[in-house]
């Protein structure tokens, strides 16, 4: 099970951060954080955007993928930005890995894939020790399924943006389960994130009342079957 750090540089209060921005280019006072709350509460609601950029969140994600950490870190937008773990210059001979689900269910499939790992480790090593190739060329063996590190920052909107696409249940496994983990770390670092996430955190399909996806899961019916049944997308379906 991976594991999210959130570190203290994240706004500890991101809805009275966004009210109080907004309420300075409104020209309203900003000196009473109770208005500034339920001004960024109305922000949200409103769904003002831009001012979901402002609260920003930096955090340290641990014993994950380097298959779902390169997926991460290509969802861009409101400047995100990230360091992780070098497979230049980082030993590599014993790494730890990630086994889907799937594997584990089947013993066949978890000896096999078992194997394959303890080989690659083994080869791994012996190019670097015995051959003496370049560390940065032995790790070229590397599986995707081995465990990394990654230092994160990005802001809010991108957050919940991203929650629209990886919170849908035809997400990549190991992506629906790292984001739930980066809300529960959220959550958990203030009330204000633990609000802000259950106001704008879902995905899309709860946000349209339908579901857009070619294979659909069936929480939310397909646009096409709304119309059939006569449903009204301006007011949407009931959940």
């Amino acid at each position: 099970m991976g594991k999210v750090i959130i570190f203290p540089e994240t706004t500890k209060m991101p809805i009275t951060l966004i009210g109080h921005r907004a309420g300075f280019c409104y020209g309203a006072d900003v000196s009473n954080d109770e208005v500034n709350y339920q001004r960024g509460i109305n922000c949200i609601k409103s769904m003002h955007g831009r001012t979901l950029e402002f609260p920003d969140v930096h955090m340290g994600l641990m014993r994950y993928s380097a298959k779902v950490i390169r997926e991460w870190y290509t969802h861009v937008g409101g400047s995100p930005t990230r360091l992780q773990a070098s497979t230049r210059y980082i030993e590599y001979d014993d790494f730890n890995y990630i086994t889907p689900h799937t594997v584990e269910k089947d013993p066949i499939a978890l000896q096999v894939f078992k194997q394959t790992i303890n080989t690659i480790r083994d080869s791994v090593k012996l190019l670097e020790k015995s051959c003496h190739i370049p560390r940065e060329d032995a790790s070229m063996l590397l599986p995707f399924c081995m465990e990394t590190v990654e230092i994160d920052k990005r802001n809010a909107r991108n957050l919940i943006d991203m929650s629209r696409n990886r919170e849908c249940s035809r997400a990549y496994w190991e992506y629906r389960e790292l984001f739930f983990d980066v809300k529960e770390a959220l959550a958990s670092y203030s009330d204000e994130w633990r609000t802000l996430i259950d106001l704008t955190f879902h995905p899309k399909c709860v946000e349209l009342r339908y579901c857009p996806e070619e294979k659909c899961c069936g929480r939310y019916p397909k646009k096409e079957d709304l119309y059939v049944i006569g449903v009204d997308l301006a007011h949407g379906a009931d959940d």
